[in-house]
């Protein structure tokens, strides 16, 4: 079922996904895909999720940096290379419409979003990088970064902004310090 829904997602779009083509296409009855996936949401969201987890690992460069940089990268490659990704967009705006996306946002793609990024931090606290009384900041400073780009469809690999913003929360301070006077 996965997989036809992903078909149906990269020929059609998100505007043109439908359970019944999906059902249609499955040989399946819509009672079957509810059962399993109680909204188009769900069953868009567990397409997302089952393309991210397939290109989206947890990055071991020894830093926080790194790993941040890293991870901002896979994510929006997978955004940018698979119908999923772009239709993660779609079910954002939807979820602003409608309880089912909303839902299905909140009780399924957050925590599958946060936690690579989390299991980052926890790496960065236990190498002393990170105080641990920062980390959901952190998560909303970094999360805030690539929502702007996936919203305002700027998923591009700019290296140059990428790197600088895991330097900056990495760093834990956004401006240069006022240097002493000599």
């Amino acid at each position: 079922m996965l997989a036809t829904a992903r078909e149906v997602l990269a020929e059609r779009g998100f505007a043109g996904f439908s359970v019944d083509e999906v059902a249609r296409r499955a040989g399946a009855g819509k009672p079957t895909i509810y059962r399993w996936w109680p909204s188009r949401a769900d069953l868009l969201l567990e397409v997302y999720l089952t393309e991210r987890s397939a290109r989206v690992s947890e990055p071991e460069t020894g830093s926080l940096s790194g790993d941040l940089a890293a991870l901002a990268r896979a994510t929006l490659a997978a955004w940018r290379g698979t119908p999923a990704g772009a239709a993660l967009r779609g079910l954002i705006a939807e979820a602003q419409r409608g309880d089912a996306a909303l839902l299905a946002l909140w009780g399924r793609f957050l925590p599958a979003w946060l936690q690579p990024v989390r299991s980052v931090l926890g790496d960065a606290v236990r190498r002393g990088e990170v105080d641990p009384a920062d980390i959901e900041l952190v998560v909303e400073l970094y999360s805030g970064f690539l929502w702007r780009r996936l919203l305002t469809g700027q998923t591009d690999d700019d290296r140059t902004a990428i790197d600088r913003m895991a330097r900056l929360i990495a760093s834990g301070r956004g401006r240069k310090e006022p240097r002493a006077p000599a």
